[in-house]
C-alpha cells in the first residue's frame, strides 16, 4: 500500500472511532431515521460527517488560530448547540404521534433533508473541543511526522469518509430493525430519544455555565 494510500486508511479508522461514540448526535440521528425515514438518518449523518471533516481540517492542516479561537468561544457554542438540543428533545417529547404510511412517517411538518443537513452541521460544530481531540488522535498515531498539503488533505478526506461511513452503517441497521417493530414501540423509542437528547442538551448547557 502506497504512503497515501496507508494515511488514508490509518485516517479513516479514525473517523469511525471519533463517530462511533453514542452522544447526543447518535441519538438524534437514531430518532431521525425512525421518525422520517433513511433518507433523513443519512442527511443528519452526513451533516455530522462534514462537521467532523471540518473540524479534523483544521487539526490537520494546522490552522491554529482558527482552532484557538474556536476553543476560546466553546461556551457560548455550547450553550447554543445545548439550547438548540434541549429545544429538539422537549418538541419530540411534546409532539404527537404521527399518522404513518409504510415506513415513513406522513408528518406535514417533516423538515427537508437540506435543514436536517444543516442542523446536524451546526450542532456538531457547537463542540469546538472535537479539533483538540483530532489533534490528539493525529499527533499520538504519528501522523504529525508526516506535514504538507497533500498528507493533510488526505488525512481530512480520511476521517470525512470514515466519518460517513460510520453513519451509513448506523442508518441501515436502524432501518432494518424498524421493520420488526411495532408503532407503539417506535412512539417510545422516540418519546425516550427526545429525553435522552434533551438531557444532553442540559449537560452541555451545565458544563458550559
Amino acid at each position: 500500500m502506497t504512503g497515501a494510500g496507508a494515511l488514508l486508511a490509518r485516517t479513516f479508522l479514525i473517523g469511525i472511532a471519533v463517530a462511533a461514540p453514542v452522544g447526543a448526535m447518535g441519538v438524534l440521528c437514531i430518532q431521525r431515521t425512525l421518525v422520517h425515514g433513511w433518507r433523513s438518518g443519512i442527511a443528519t449523518g452526513a451533516g455530522i460527517a462534514t462537521a467532523d471533516a471540518i473540524y479534523a481540517g483544521f487539526a490537520a492542516f494546522g490552522v491554529a488560530a482558527v482552532s484557538s479561537r474556536l476553543v476560546a468561544w466553546q461556551t457560548p457554542l455550547r450553550l447554543v448547540g445545548g439550547a438548540f438540543l434541549i429545544f429538539l428533545g422537549v418538541s419530540t417529547l411534546l409532539r404527537r404521534p404521527a399518522q404513518r404510511t409504510g415506513e415513513i412517517a406522513a408528518d406535514p411538518v417533516r423538515p427537508g433533508h437540506g435543514a436536517l443537513y444543516f442542523s446536524a452541521v451546526g450542532l456538531t460544530l457547537t463542540n469546538p473541543m472535537t479539533i483538540m481531540a483530532f489533534a490528539a488522535v493525529f499527533a499520538s498515531a504519528g501522523l504529525v511526522a508526516a506535514p504538507g498539503v497533500t498528507a493533510a488533505a488526505v488525512s481530512t478526506a480520511g476521517v470525512a469518509l470514515g466519518s460517513l461511513s460510520w453513519w451509513m452503517v448506523l442508518v441501515g441497521g436502524v432501518t432494518l430493525a424498524r421493520h420488526g417493530l411495532s408503532e407503539r414501540a417506535v412512539s417510545w423509542i422516540t418519546k425516550g430519544s427526545g429525553a435522552v437528547v434533551a438531557v444532553f442538551g442540559l449537560l452541555a448547557v451545565v458544563s458550559a455555565l
